[in-house]
């Protein structure tokens, strides 16, 4: 018995899971958000819905957004049609872009992290890949341990149909992984393509215009391991505690559904409402055991679903709107690129926390916290420590 307790003991990590590395990647194709509606509407065939159109330029014009990336081109859409339609069957036109560009674009932003690792992908040990964007066996985890070369052996995860709360979720996981497995070594990466969402307009389903002015594609990986090596690996922030909730009275806040049409997306409550009033709860639960009561004494990763989410959080915390600022930057320069949004602010806030001569790269805060908002109403909570920005 006392060898198995020590076989046990032995398999689990001595410290905490940190993040080694960061990449991320989105495609060619940059849209203006100021030229979108205009765009949107010719594409789509739908100039005669001037009413309509006047309606998306004002949800364009809140949206905090400056620009996205999207795979879909003009030339692509011309070629099918039955993607620009509002309700026309496509999915089957959908599924073979995204089953083939899902694992491409997560290739990109896995290359750059395994690069900035700086260790040999033999070593990665475990694969996180999460995606809203198409189904299909093998997965998308499949293709990329295909794409990237790494070892048949790589202990695999596949997360399809999360939606945006599931930045917080692959971090949840890999964390586990990483700290019951010594020496575990876990890729994550979530890669979005908006071509199961992109539609035509609706003058009766304004929530999915919502959607078309708000999300974008992009990928993000990181390399999550516990007890870095010494002087070879460079650890960004640690990951200490982490929690998932379903909000209550949320029921059908936010729905997607996938059908012959593509993928729907449904607002049926007020969301920010919803976030803003329960967020506080999740903040108590997770950092009561820490001796944190100070929300501004966090530094700040939230999924930025949309600005009016971001603003009330705000207000309802008196957060000092600097807080903010990381997620805000990744929302106007990259829109919502569902769970791929998280970490890129992470990205975000180590390069400026460097850039700005900070001392830790939380923005000299040793404690911060992460934020998934999405379909359920489900939250992400994860609890960070920044390191020293010299290591």
């Amino acid at each position: 018995m006392e060898d198995l307790e020590a076989f046990r003991k032995a398999q689990r990590s001595d410290g905490p899971a940190t993040i080694l590395a960061i990449g991320t990647a989105t495609p060619p194709n940059a849209v203006e958000q100021s030229n979108y509606p205009d765009y949107y509407f010719r594409i789509t065939n739908s100039e005669h819905k001037t009413e309509l159109k006047e309606k998306f330029k004002r949800m364009c014009d809140k949206s905090a957004i400056k620009k996205r990336y999207m795979y879909l081109t003009e030339e692509i859409l011309k070629e099918k049609p039955e993607v620009c339609a509002y309700m026309a069957p496509s999915l089957d036109a959908r599924q073979d872009m995204v089953v083939v560009e899902v694992p491409r674009l997560g290739k990109e932003a896995a290359a750059k992290a395994i690069k900035e690792w700086g260790q040999p992908k033999s070593k990665i040990t475990h694969l996180i890949f999460c995606t809203t964007s198409g189904v299909d066996m093998p997965g998308a985890d499949y293709q990329l341990t295909k794409l990237l070369g790494l070892r048949p052996g790589v202990k695999r995860v596949m997360m399809y149909q999360q939606g945006c709360f599931a930045g917080g979720t692959v971090l949840r996981v890999a964390k586990d992984l990483a700290e019951n497995n010594r020496g575990a070594r876990v890729l994550v990466v979530c890669s979005e393509i908006t071509a199961v969402t992109f539609r035509g307009p609706s003058d009766t389903h304004l929530d999915s215009l919502v959607g078309q002015a708000l999300f974008g594609d992009g990928a993000a990986a990181v390399i999550v391991g516990a007890d870095p090596i010494a002087e070879v690996e460079k650890p960004s922030f640690q990951l200490l505690w982490t929690s998932q909730t379903i909000l209550p009275d949320s029921d059908g806040a936010i729905d997607g559904h996938l059908r012959e049409v593509g993928l729907t997306f449904h607002l049926l409550k007020d969301v920010p409402g919803l976030i803003s009033n329960n967020i506080e709860k999740s903040l108590v639960e997770a950092f009561h055991q820490f001796g944190i009561s100070d929300w501004n004494e966090l530094f700040w990763i939230a999924h930025p679903g949309g600005p009016a989410i971001l603003d009330q959080v705000e207000s309802k915390l008196n957060l000092n709107p600097l807080k903010m600022k990381a997620t805000r930057h990744v929302l106007s320069e990259y829109g919502n690129m569902s769970s791929a949004c998280v970490l890129f602010i992470l990205d975000e806030m180590r390069k400026s926390s460097i850039k700005n001569g900070f001392l830790t790269t939380g923005e000299g805060l040793d404690w911060g916290v992460l934020f998934g908002f999405g379909p359920g109403l489900t939250v992400e909570t994860v609890v960070l420590r920044s390191v020293p920005c010299n290591k």
